[in-house]
């Protein structure tokens, strides 16, 4: 899918660091994707789901949001069971997954070290995020996997961090219209460690759709 060039660039290079680390993992190893990487899912989609960054043999490998690592794998079972995706799995590219009135996008669209993009590669990055977020329809629900998502989105908007918490399952009027639900990121650590649990990332979620369909039946 071609997506609008304010949303994204596959060929973006303004962050030094990420651009040489990705001409670095395209050396070691040639067949990953090792690009920025797209928003996944429905151009129209009433939900938009943030994460931090592709993962380094994950969506870095396989070019896809939540594909390929431990972190899609609740993630795809949640919205599937919520009706956001026709499908449970989403291991690969070709696997036929379809989103349903949903995207997946990230707050930085290259893979950082260690996992841990810079304040610098978030802000630079955020002009992306923000083309992306105005072109929303105004009762669109956005969940924020994790702070770093959480204040991506809020800066997007043109909303002001102190006026937001951060913290698991803390919902957020924006200005805008629509509403921003904060979810700890199913990282392999958060719920290997209990931190997040699937009927805590089941809620968020739950509440999303609700949301959803409470706008629609306004409309």
């Amino acid at each position: 899918m071609s997506w609008p060039k304010p949303w994204f660039n596959l060929h973006c290079k303004l962050c030094p660091r990420l651009a040489q680390g990705l001409a670095d993992v395209r050396r070691e190893f040639p067949h990953y994707h090792a690009a920025p990487v797209p928003p996944f899912g429905d151009r129209n989609a009433r939900l938009l789901i943030v994460g931090l960054a592709p993962g380094m043999h994950g969506a870095n490998r396989t070019g896809r949001p939540f594909t390929g690592d431990h972190a899609g794998i609740i993630l795809y079972e949640t919205l599937h069971r919520h009706g956001f995706a026709n499908q449970a799995t989403g291991d690969d590219p070709d696997d036929g997954l379809k989103l349903i009135h949903c995207r997946i996008s990230n707050a930085v669209k290259c893979l950082p070290p260690a996992n841990k993009p810079t304040g610098s590669e978030v802000r630079t990055c955020n002009a992306y995020l923000a083309a992306e977020l105005s072109a929303l329809p105004k009762d669109a629900v956005i969940i924020a996997l994790g702070r770093v998502a959480h204040e991506a989105v809020l800066a997007g908007v043109g909303e002001r961090r102190a006026d937001f918490a951060f913290g698991h399952g803390y919902e957020h009027a924006l200005a805008r219209g629509g509403y921003l639900l904060d979810s700890y990121h199913c990282s392999r650590y958060n719920t290997q460690t209990r931190r997040l649990t699937p009927a805590m990332f089941d809620r968020v979620f739950a509440r999303a759709a609700q949301l959803i369909a409470r706008a629609g039946a306004v409309a």
